[in-house]
């Protein structure tokens, strides 16, 4: 009897990680009802396209750079090769902190191109929309990758839970899609 209760436990999915799909589920909702509504304004008269910088393709070589990271330390800490996660739990950080700072050099360029908050090119409204709450989730990531970093090298209680770092991989590869979605919208509807 207690084998089959053991056995359904199993197939149960954690509490943290059933939260983040839940939470990925609504920022894919927010995203979308935005990209709808671009594509809706996009036909009203006076509007004008953005052209993204060329700098934004780095930034998505960067991301994905750091999401292939982001993987491999979860298979090291899952494999208890706790030196190898240590080295690529702070290269996913750098990674991160580096896609950061590629875009605020992004969109400094696009500003100093005239793309302001406000005037005629419609399609900056949305874009700064768009990329900017997409900056906000990057951002708790980042944070989150920094929380696994600390405890990677600071931590005191050794703990082989794999959920908090699995939670952690899962939202990183989410921002890391969504980042190329929002690139490729822009460039093809946009």
């Amino acid at each position: 009897m207690e084998l089959v209760t053991k056995s359904e436990q199993r197939k149960k999915i954690h509490p943290h990680k059933f939260t983040l799909w839940v939470a990925i589920a609504s920022i894919m909702m927010m995203f979308a009802g935005l990209t709808s509504a671009f594509i809706v304004k996009s036909n009203l008269v006076g509007w004008s396209d953005v052209k993204l910088p060329k700098l934004f393709w780095v930034s998505t070589a960067v991301i994905i750079a750091s999401s292939i990271t982001v993987q491999m330390a979860l298979r090291s800490f899952t494999q208890r090769n706790m030196t190898a996660y240590r080295g690529l739990i702070a290269t996913t950080v750098a990674l991160g902190i580096l896609f950061v700072v590629l875009q605020w050099l992004g969109f400094n360029e696009l500003w100093q191109q005239g793309y302001h908050w406000k005037g005629s090119a419609g399609a900056s409204q949305f874009l700064y929309i768009i990329f900017g709450l997409h900056a906000i989730h990057v951002l708790g990531g980042v944070i989150a990758l920094l929380v696994m970093f600390m405890k990677a090298f600071f931590g005191k209680v050794k703990l082989y839970s794999a959920v908090p770092v699995d939670v952690a991989a899962t939202y990183w590869h989410f921002v890391d899609i969504l980042w190329i979605y929002i690139l490729l919208f822009f460039i093809i509807i946009g």
